[in-house]
Formats: structure tokens, sequence, C-alpha cells
């Protein structure tokens, strides 16, 4: 993705807030996390549509994503911080994203009240556009079929994606696969999928500052509510979002876990970039896994650790041609 949308970005978090411009829209609805092929596919449908009609194109979903707010011990599984998603979705060509927060009044919400109060009365949409296994309200009893008869009646067109398939596979994209792929340490697949690498925003926090002492300085970064890709180091990327070296595009080698040789309380991310001199505390990165090159693995003590790491840093700097 680039650092900056060919679009800007107009991203509203409730209804009250949208602009009147934006009623009488085309509107995709779903998740889109990852904003995989998939979903680029809905959103290339409804945009022909949205262009036919000479009307705004807009994005709904749901944040935080329903399955959170009905299993909040589940473990993290998130693509995409929002922000994120929306830039991805402005690339595509979307005019502006609503992304309602999912709670429990939205969960109580019957599909056909929220087709006649949200979709018409709020949005007056002028057509709807979703993925082939969409569902919503209460009980997820609403679905496409419940659209289209609906939305029949009350004036608005209906269009639904059909699946789209892997290469040379009957398994069509999806967000869990590509989680999948990340969890077993292959985040080639899962850029595949998305046709973007697989990354991870956050601020760069001081950790103990242990890497400088043995000449890797790291830029240590919290996995808040990602998904949880396999331990081990990468070889990766990193745009600098703000801060003194803003719009710098940095190559390194990263370690994602539990640090076993030295010790950590949680997972995270630790990057080393390759001939970078500087200070990004406080910085906010988006990290890109790019390739896997071994598990985590405990080392006897820091010299062993040492060599390790320089091995692994000649690794990535084959891989990524630097």
């Amino acid at each position: 993705m680039s650092s900056s949308a060919a679009k800007p970005i107009s991203l509203y978090r409730s209804l009250s807030d949208l602009p009147e411009t934006t009623r009488g829209a085309v509107l995709a609805i779903g998740n889109f996390d990852g904003v995989h092929f998939g979903h680029q596919q809905v959103i290339a449908d409804a945009r022909a549509l949205a262009a036919a009609k000479n009307a705004p194109l807009g994005v709904m979903l749901f944040d935080p994503h329903p399955q959170q707010f009905f299993a909040p011990e589940a473990p993290p599984f998130r693509l995409t911080r929002l922000v994120t998603r929306a830039a991805l979705l402005a690339d595509l060509g979307v005019d502006f994203t609503l992304a309602l927060p999912f709670d429990a009044t939205m969960a109580a919400y019957e599909a056909e009240d929220f087709i006649s109060d949200i979709l018409l009365a709020q949005l007056g949409v002028s057509a709807v556009c979703v993925g082939y296994d969409f569902c919503f309200g209460k009980g997820r009893r609403g679905n496409f079929a419940m659209l289209q008869n609906i939305g029949g009646e009350m004036g608005f067109e209906t269009f639904a994606t059909e699946a789209v398939l892997q290469p040379n596979s009957t398994s069509p994209f999806s967000s869990s696969a590509i989680r999948n792929f990340l969890r077993d340490g292959d985040p080639e697949q899962a850029a595949q999928m998305m046709g973007h690498a697989f990354a991870i925003e956050a601020e760069v926090q001081k950790g103990d500052q242990r890497g400088r002492t043995i000449g890797f300085a790291t830029a240590n970064m919290p996995l808040h509510d990602y998904v949880m890709p396999k331990f081990g180091v990468y070889a990766v990327s990193a745009e600098v979002l703000d801060g003194a070296f803003a719009g710098q595009t940095l190559k390194g080698v990263a370690n994602l876990g539990m640090r076993p040789t030295v010790g950590t309380d949680k997972p995270r991310l630790e990057s080393h970039f390759f001939d970078f001199e500087g200070d990004l505390y406080g910085a906010n990165l988006r990290v890109s896994l790019l390739h896997f090159i071994r598990p985590e693995q405990k080392f006897d003590g820091l010299d062993a650790l040492k060599a390790q790491i320089s091995m692994d840093i000649d690794q990535a700097r084959e891989m990524l041609g630097s």
C-alpha cells in the first residue's frame, strides 16, 4: 500500500457524522479485513454500479468486528487497522467509509429494521453490494435474498459478488485463509491473497535496550489485537509514518514473539533496520512481514544470539535484495 492514498480518506464513525452528500450512495457492506482480492471484487462491482448511477461509492463495516463483540476472549485476529482499511478502500475508489460501532444495540437489530432504519431512512441508499456469503441482523437472519426482496419493494438495487476463487483452487479468497497462512509462517501466500503484504502498525516503544548493547539496535512494537503470525524471524520492510524520519522506507530483520533467550512478558515485534542511524522512539511504523527466515529459538548466551542475528541479517539482505 502506498503511504498516501490516491484520494483523501473519508472515515466516519457514526451515521450522524455523515455529510448530506453521501445520501443515495451505492453501498458495499462487509468487514473487508485485509482488503483481499475477494473484497476488491466486491468493491469493483460496487464501483461500476456507482459510476453507472453517477452516485457516490461508500463502504459500511463494523468496528469492532462482530466476532470480537460475541467472543471477547477469542485470540486476536485482525489483519488491518481500521484507518488502514479506509486508506486501502480509498485507493480502490471508495468515496467514504462508515465504520459503525458493533455493540449490544447493533447486535439486537432485527435484519428488517436494519434495512428500513439504517440503509433506507438514514442513508437513503440507491444500491447495496455484498459478498456471496453476507449475513446481517440479529441471529444473522438477514441475507442477500432478504436484501433483494425488500430492496425490490423499497426501490434500491442489490448485487451479490460471486466467490472469487484462489488461483488453481476451489477455495475462495478469505480473511480466514490469510490468517492461517500467517499462523503457518507463510507471509508470501498471505500477500498473494491480499495483493499487499501483511503489516503491523504501531508506535515504537522503549524496550530494555538490550539490542544496543549487543550491536543491533531494534525498534520495539506491541502487537495489540493483530492476528498472531508464527513466532520467529522475518525479513521486513517498514514505512515510517510520522516523526523525524516520516516517509522513509527501511529494510531489516525482525523477531516476532517472546524472545526466549532474554525473555519478555508478552509477544512483540523487534525490528533491526539495515544501515539506519536514528531514534525512532514514539514514531509510528508500518512493518511488513515479507519472508519467514526461521522459528524463534533459545540460545545459550548473548554471543550465540549475536552470531545468529548476524546470519539472519545476511539472509534477510539476500531475500530483500539489499
